[in-house]
């Protein structure tokens, strides 16, 4: 592949989630913290609505093997990503902007309607996320390669992410001054993010380009091989396995995160100062990863990512309510963090390349949409313990940081950084023990794929 063709698939590729990751964001963090202090649901809602996220996410996450199998089935001029990419999108854009709109409904019929619409937001962001990310195996086989992209891929979601987190609180507050409220504030945020998804989402659609592969057989993925393909793939279910576990705790701390500036810090608007601590530190990995890389293996890097995060926690969770102690906690939690998120996407393309020598079929979309369920479950796990944790810490409920006793803000910093903590060791002894795609083997999966293909080739 040409080098201007390289250059345009990292940055076509990565420019493509800033936008994503925004409106993502925006969902998955702060849906719950948009009902409880800008909505204030009653606790009966509350509760129903935590017990749909959760079973709307788990639900949603068996189903992406599934838009795996519609998507690798897909032959069309453009390819079998984009159709899927694009129209995930667009309708991704128009769910995710009915979320913030106010219905003025209460209790049951809120709940109905509020369920309806996360399903629509759901099923089109998997149709968008699975096409999107299930690219980077065609875009190239090179492990190098394949971290230049993934690494400037999640600097730009990264980029989009923080952009959102920093710019949360004083962006709906200027908002809610121009129109007049603070739900309307957030509904004008949605709206914005939803057109920047649109428009970053085109650089991918506009500028990359798949390298020719070629894995027989070619017939179509039938739904009846998925659990061969899923679970005859046992490094693939070791990732799995093991990032759900991580997931769900760093979506448990990043979750938590707005509530313990306001009710245990006591100062809401240093959760901004805080976001943009942490988004540095993660851009900060992520643009030194593949340096490091260059002289430490991959199985070295997660270790390393492993041992910031979890020292991190240590220091977050013994740390006085002062930003510099806080501060340094963040930055070795998410630049640990930025390591491991890397490594997951490689993994599991990786994975694509070892499921073809393994059963001989070449799956990169039913294979990577078992990045959206780990994403989707553990956020649903996460979800459920917030919305436990505000209710144990008597958040739910409190005015400000002085309605809580010590006892309060010990339970908020258990369920924010304790349990992370063991949900993070417990990744570490998974991937350790079980996971066996080092460089060596991978380069024997590639040589002996290569093979197989070029003897396709001659008996076509």
């Amino acid at each position: 592949m040409a080098k201007q063709q390289l250059w345009r698939n990292r940055w076509g590729f990565g420019l493509g989630t800033v936008g994503r990751d925004m409106t993502a964001a925006m969902v998955s963090m702060y849906l719950m913290f948009y009902a409880t202090d800008v909505l204030n649901v009653s606790n009966s809602t509350l509760a129903m609505i935590t017990g749909v996220i959760v079973f709307m996410r788990v639900f949603d996450g068996v189903n992406d093997p599934f838009m795996g199998t519609l998507v690798d089935n897909t032959r069309s001029r453009w390819g079998k990503f984009k159709p899927w990419m694009l129209g995930g999108a667009v309708l991704w854009a128009i769910f995710h902007v009915l979320m913030f709109v106010d219905t003025g409904l209460k209790g049951v019929p809120f709940v109905i309607v509020f369920t309806l619409f996360y399903f629509g937001w759901e099923i089109s962001y998997t149709a968008n996320d699975i096409s999107y990310w299930s690219m980077i195996p065609a875009l190239s086989r090179q492990q190098k390669e394949r971290e230049k992209i993934g690494s400037v891929a999640r600097i730009c979601a990264n980029v989009g992410m923080f952009a959102l987190v920093v710019a949360l609180i004083p962006v709906t507050n200027y908002l809610a001054g121009l129109t007049g409220s603070l739900q309307k504030g957030w509904t004008a945020l949605a709206v914005i993010t939803a057109v920047l998804m649109l428009g970053f989402q085109m650089f991918t659609l506009l500028w990359t380009q798949e390298e020719k592969i070629v894995a027989g057989p070619k017939e179509k993925t039938r739904f009846s091989e998925l659990f061969r393909i899923i679970f005859k793939n046992d490094q693939l279910m070791v990732i799995t396995g093991a990032m759900l576990l991580f997931m769900c705790g760093y979506t448990l701390t990043a979750s938590l995160g707005i509530y313990y500036f306001k009710y245990a810090f006591g100062d809401e608007n240093m959760y901004s100062i805080f976001a943009l601590i942490l988004g540095v530190s993660q851009l900060s990995g992520l643009a030194v990863f593949p340096l490091l890389s260059r002289r430490w293996k991959r199985a070295q890097l997660f270790g390393l990512g492993i041992a910031m995060v979890i020292l991190g926690y240590i220091c977050f969770f013994v740390s006085p309510m002062h930003m510099l102690p806080i501060g340094f906690s963040g930055v070795l939690i998410f630049v640990g963090q930025s390591f491991i998120q890397l490594l997951m996407l490689m993994y599991i393309a990786d994975a694509v390349e070892y499921g073809e020598w393994k059963l001989h079929k070449r799956n990169e979309s039913v294979t990577f949409s078992l990045q959206p369920l780990i994403y989707k479950v553990s956020n649903a796990m996460a979800n459920a313990l917030v919305g436990f944790s505000l209710f144990a810490s008597r958040i739910q409920g409190a005015e400000s940081a002085a309605d809580l006793t010590a006892r309060d803000v010990s339970i908020l910093k258990i369920f924010m950084m304790a349990i992370p903590t063991v949900l993070v060791a417990a990744c570490y002894v998974i991937i350790t023990k079980y996971y066996k795609i080092d460089e060596a083997f991978y380069a024997k999966i590639l040589r002996d794929n290569q093979a197989t293909e070029a003897r396709l080739l001659k008996e076509d």
